[in-house]
């Protein structure tokens, strides 16, 4: 018979505390620091992030991209404590690390502690998050994977008949499509009786603006998606004071959007001509500049109101950023489970935001599959009107959500 393990993880999560409420009065000066978050920061992961980006926008060239780094470096971490040797290996260094030392003990502890830092209440916020594994009590699943997902991802055990995989498939759904208030469905498909076990990790995060968009200002303008191509949008207005900065080097404009509870949205608007130069040029060092950098600005600000989503198969993907090992038969995932020729045949990741005059939610969920072998100033108006790219981080550092919107 052959055995799958079916892994999905599920992020539902624009964005938590990135720069504080109270920052607004000791950032007006370019180049005064902001004050450190008292928050974990997952090592590393940032250029990751930004290469796949690049390695999605690559495969699909002027359209709407949308998804979750902090979603899919945290399903690799936790792969990588079932996988031995190149396998191993390579996911480290596909996330910034190494096997010399202590840097995945720090990748796991960063995650646990991350994990538990944003799961504590925060006013204004709803958010959750948590970490459960569908076990086939009849297949044996190694006891240090298990105690390790349970003590360093804080994972609930949840015996799971895979023999019924129609039953099994609607409870998975059912975990998820509750702790994601609905926002993921289906989100396990086509499950069989070889499935071993399914992992799910959920966030659930909605926030409003700090300040609103006012409904009666929001009016339909162009929008324009390529210099031969324009839609119209509902166009939401604010004048307001937001973080804002000018990068020469890159051409682009960036706007941060505060949301209640600690919490801020990146907006980044290139120049004419210029996305692909952005595109090219971000790095986790650019990022830190830009929230070193910020300034408090009045601006006119026009932003169209938007829903997009992404689907992707990362196992065609990964192996671009040099993980490929654990989709082929060379996998070696034998800390998983004792029969040893285990592989992740397929990877999916799908994402969706929201974004109108009140708030943004947004939500994701990455899926992989194991089988056998086989400053005060005057306003300053500026207009989303044409392809911009959204960022979403916590804590100055991990970036939870990254995208392009190309056509609102």
């Amino acid at each position: 018979m052959q055995l799958n393990l079916l892994l999905c993880l599920v992020l539902l999560s624009p964005l938590v505390a990135t720069l504080h409420r109270h920052r607004s009065r000791e950032t007006k000066k370019r180049g005064k620091e902001l004050p450190p978050v008292v928050t974990t920061v997952a090592p590393h992961t940032g250029d990751f992030a930004f290469d796949l980006y690049r390695a999605l926008a690559a495969a699909a060239p002027n359209q709407n991209i949308f998804f979750s780094p902090l979603s899919i470096s945290m399903t690799l971490a936790m792969i990588s404590l079932g996988a031995r040797s190149n396998t191993k290996a390579q996911i480290l260094q596909g996330l910034g690390l190494n096997l010399q030392g202590g840097p995945e003990e720090e990748l796991h502890s960063a995650f646990q502690q991350l994990l538990q830092e944003l799961s504590r209440p925060k006013e204004g916020l709803q958010l959750s998050l948590g970490n459960a594994l569908f076990i086939n009590p009849t297949v044996h699943i190694q006891d240090t994977f298990l105690n390790a997902m349970r003590t360093l991802y804080l994972a609930d055990t949840i015996p799971t008949n895979f023999g019924d995989p129609v039953g099994a498939q609607k409870q998975i759904n059912d975990y998820v499509a509750k702790e994601t208030k609905g926002k993921i469905a289906d989100l396990v498909k086509d499950l069989d009786s070889t499935e071993i076990m399914v992992m799910v990790n959920y966030i659930f995060f909605k926030a409003k603006w700090e300040t609103s968009f006012d409904h009666k200002s929001t009016q339909e303008q162009d929008f324009h998606v390529t210099s031969e191509m324009v839609v119209r949008v509902p166009m939401m207005r604010h004048e307001e004071q937001y973080y804002y900065l000018l990068d020469r080097n890159l051409s682009c404009r960036v706007v941060g959007i505060p949301y209640q509870g600690n919490a801020t949205a990146l907006f980044i608007l290139p120049s004419e001509g210029r996305m692909g130069q952005v595109e090219n040029g971000l790095n986790k060092k650019i990022l830190r500049k830009w929230l070193k950098m910020f300034i408090k600005r009045q601006l006119e600000l026009y932003l169209p109101k938007f829903s997009i989503e992404g689907s992707y198969q990362l196992e065609k993907v990964l192996p671009k950023l040099g993980i490929s090992d654990v989709f082929t038969s060379h996998a070696n995932l034998s800390g998983i489970s004792n029969h040893s020729n285990i592989q992740v045949s397929e990877m999916v990741h799908k994402a969706v935001v929201e974004v109108d005059e009140s708030g943004t939610k947004a939500a994701a969920a990455t899926g992989a599959i194991f089988t056998f072998r086989s400053a005060r100033m005057s306003p300053l108006r500026i207009v989303f009107n044409k392809p911009f790219l959204m960022l979403i981080v916590e804590n100055m550092e991990n970036i939870l959500f990254l995208g392009k919107v190309t056509h609102p």
